[in-house]
């Protein structure tokens, strides 16, 4: 280990986080990022890595997109962060961007820092819409770490804090329709909240019917549907949002990560015009001194231009036969892969061990490979291929699985979970 990396994890272990760094080095893959570029990063020790994980998919175009960049420095040259309280040419330009793409009639949009804080928009502008309370979520579901985005979903990061709200949140199973429909007929339900595909849950597969047969149950019981797209959106699935995939059209609609290119921090709320009402009667009832940032407005603008053009649609295409099929070739030849799960380039990797995810993650670090291990099921890797990936790094990354595979399946060592138990 190089000496700066050791004087950065003893500075992170003695004023940052502690326990992550106690992680890191359980699992065997203690990472500080230095130099990074398209779809490869550095290690502060000098090993190479390519970027399967890409921060959730923060990095779907890559680390340190030329284009995006080139984007932020012009807008330097022009805009700063604004102000919250007033119209801004950045602002109604993105919104209006994000309107013409959404899925059904999302006309307007309140934008937010980060993810956790425009799920929490989307939870007030569902309560305020309806007259109720409850939320309802999957019990593998996982929406945030603030106030409402942490209480909504699994819930076990918020009652470590005593921040949890059993009596506003409720959870049900993922592919449970008559769990959600019993969910619902309580009657006092503002809105069901769903990731698209639960991420941290392992990307399971979601069937054909499921998602759309959800958004009937709620408007049956006057519920409205949230989207939670912040993993599963920006093209990942073959369509800007993965909704599309599914064929359903949510009342509001949440993005985030990937929407700032990995260069500047923004998320967005959409929301459709039944659900509004609050920005015609309070329009200062959710304000963020950097949300919708001009600066991030800019950037965001130029990220759904490059996801929209039609050689990023095709090579996502590309890419995802090219997966299906290297991935069933390794399945068929190494019995330790049980399951592949894949909708475009959202995939989670299933082996024949409760923490094999685990092991999987650290063989691939040591080859050259960064990919995670799913926080709420250590038997699945989340294996996430950047929009823009090219040919020869599709085949260098089977390579490295293949031999990752083969490693991992012969550890069996105790290891810790990223999530603690809740305190009693």
């Amino acid at each position: 280990m190089s000496a700066d990396k050791d004087r950065v994890l003893s500075q992170t272990r003695e004023h940052v986080a502690p326990h992550r760094v106690d992680v890191w080095d359980a699992f065997g893959t203690q990472l500080v990022m230095g130099r990074r570029e398209g779809y490869r990063m550095w290690d502060l020790s000098g090993h190479e890595l390519m970027d399967f994980h890409l921060n959730g998919g923060t990095f779907n175009l890559g680390h340190r997109n030329p284009e995006v960049i080139a984007t932020l420095v012009a807008a330097l040259d022009e805009v700063d962060i604004g102000n919250h309280h007033f119209a801004s040419v950045e602002r109604a330009a993105l919104a209006e961007q994000l309107a013409a793409h959404a899925p059904g009639n999302l006309q307007y949009s309140v934008f937010a820092s980060g993810g956790s804080e425009a799920i929490d928009v989307a939870i007030k502008t569902a309560r305020h819409a309806t007259g109720r309370r409850q939320i309802v979520g999957l019990d593998a579901g996982y929406h945030g770490k603030t106030g409402l985005s942490g209480a909504a979903g699994a819930d076990a990061g918020a009652r470590f804090f005593y921040s949890d709200l059993p009596d506003d949140f409720s959870t049900v199973p993922f592919l449970d329709l008559a769990a959600m429909e019993q969910a619902l007929a309580v009657g006092d339900v503002a809105a069901v909240i769903m990731e698209t595909i639960p991420a941290t849950y392992g990307f399971p597969v979601v069937p054909d019917g499921y998602l759309p047969a959800v958004k009937q149950l709620a408007e049956q019981h006057g519920a409205l549907y949230i989207a939670d797209e912040v993993q599963a959106g920006l093209g990942r699935t073959g369509h800007l949002w993965g909704v599309e995939t599914y064929g359903v059209e949510p009342d509001l609609l949440v993005t985030g990560k990937g929407l700032s290119g990995g260069i500047y921090p923004i998320a967005a709320t959409l929301i459709s015009p039944a659900a509004a009402g609050w920005l015609h009667e309070y329009g200062w009832g959710h304000v963020s001194t950097y949300g919708g940032s001009e600066l991030g407005c800019r950037v965001a603008a130029k990220v759904l231009e490059i996801t929209l053009r039609p050689e990023t649609i095709a090579n996502v295409a590309h890419l995802t036969h090219r997966y299906a099929e290297g991935l069933a070739a390794i399945a068929a030849a190494e019995p330790f892969l049980i399951e592949v799960r894949q909708s475009g380039v959202v995939i989670g990797l299933r082996v024949d061990h409760s923490d094999g995810a685990i092991y999987l993650q650290q063989e691939l670090y040591n080859l050259g490979l960064w990919a995670i291990a799913s926080g709420y099921d250590q038997s699945v890797l989340q294996f996430k291929p950047g929009l823009l990936l090219t040919d020869a790094e599709v085949d260098r990354s089977l390579e490295l699985l293949t031999t990752g595979l083969g490693r991992a399946k012969e550890a069996d060592r105790p290891v810790p979970s990223r999530h603690p138990k809740p305190k009693p």
